[in-house]
């Protein structure tokens, strides 16, 4: 099975449709539900509803989810029913398989119980699709629209002095890159609130719109990111760090011990992620959707075209 443990849950809904054709007589029957076996629409929808809650037992590689909503409704002609599955969760990966699944099983349930009405060759199934899915990245993208620079500053005593090799700044950077940030400037400093504080100076006076620390960000005494950050920034986001900790802490228990920030200082996005592998792409992973829609579509001083809460 692919590994989605790091990717955030969103909020995602897959529609999908499938097309039973049958006899104009075998219609009737599902307009009155009077077939030797019942209402075939009722029982199809709950043969939907429960295909769509067991697809991960049906289908070897999808991964199990929490259905939170799934309903199956129809649209009859002369000669044909149409069956719409709707299936929502909130989670790491889509549901497009459960609207599929559900929308085949309810129309199979209705060949089987139209079946003793007709021909088999006046019965058949076609045009099972998906019609849309929402979430995910699907939805919130992980890419710029079109490319901007960004730096990744590292502070480690111990790579700095070439002790040690640096994992996690060199994955941000990388990541940055593959979300289209060009050029990505990075660099590896001592634990050196001085130093640190002239560097990040030089980026927001150069107007670079994305800045991040890597490192610095817990309570020893040579961990001074937070400290020299939280000066320069003039608008704070408090929530890019919030969901951070949120979706490290659900991998790991320390995680509640960083003390990291994000904001603006004047027009540079500045953000201070964990020293380690882990938490500095735990934090990425979480906070790069929000990153790329601040980035893309707010500019300092400009109100958002459409609000947080509508749709990009």
């Amino acid at each position: 099975m692919k590994d989605v443990s790091q990717k955030p849950d969103s909020l995602r809904v897959a529609r999908a449709t499938a097309t039973l054709h049958a006899p104009a007589d075998c219609i009737d029957l599902l307009r009155s539900g009077e077939t030797e076996k019942g209402d075939a629409l009722k029982t199809a929808r709950v043969a939907g509803i429960l295909a769509a809650k067991r697809t991960d037992e049906l289908i070897p590689l999808c991964h199990p989810l929490p259905i939170h909503r799934a309903e199956v409704t129809y649209e009859l002609a002369e000669a044909s029913v149409r069956v719409i599955a709707e299936v929502q969760t909130i989670g790491p990966t889509g549901v497009e398989m459960e609207a599929l699944t559900a929308a085949s099983i309810a129309a199979l349930t209705l060949y089987d119980m139209l079946k003793p009405y007709a021909e088999p060759e006046e019965l058949h199934i076609e045009a099972c699709h998906l019609e849309r899915k929402t979430g995910g990245k699907s939805q919130h993208r992980r890419r710029l629209s079109q490319p901007r620079q960004a730096a990744v500053i590292v502070l480690s005593d111990t790579v700095a002095a070439g002790q040690a090799r640096d994992t996690a700044g060199a994955f941000v950077r990388d990541a940055l890159g593959d979300a289209g940030f060009t050029p990505v400037a990075y660099r590896v400093i001592a634990d050196d609130a001085q130093a640190l504080q002239g560097t990040l100076r030089g980026y927001i006076s150069e107007g670079t719109p994305l800045v991040i620390t890597v490192g610095g960000t817990g309570l020893g005494p040579r961990d001074v990111t937070v400290d020299t950050v939280r000066p320069l920034i003039d608008t704070e986001i408090p929530g890019i760090m919030e969901a951070a900790r949120a979706f490290g802490q659900r991998r790991m228990p320390f995680a509640m011990l960083s003390r990291g920030v994000a904001g603006y200082a004047g027009n540079t996005l500045l953000i201070t992620f964990p020293g380690s592998r882990g938490g500095a792409s735990e934090s990425l992973a979480t906070t790069l959707p929000g990153i790329v829609h601040l980035l893309d579509t707010v500019r300092p001083g400009e109100r958002h075209p459409g609000g947080y809460g509508g749709e990009s």
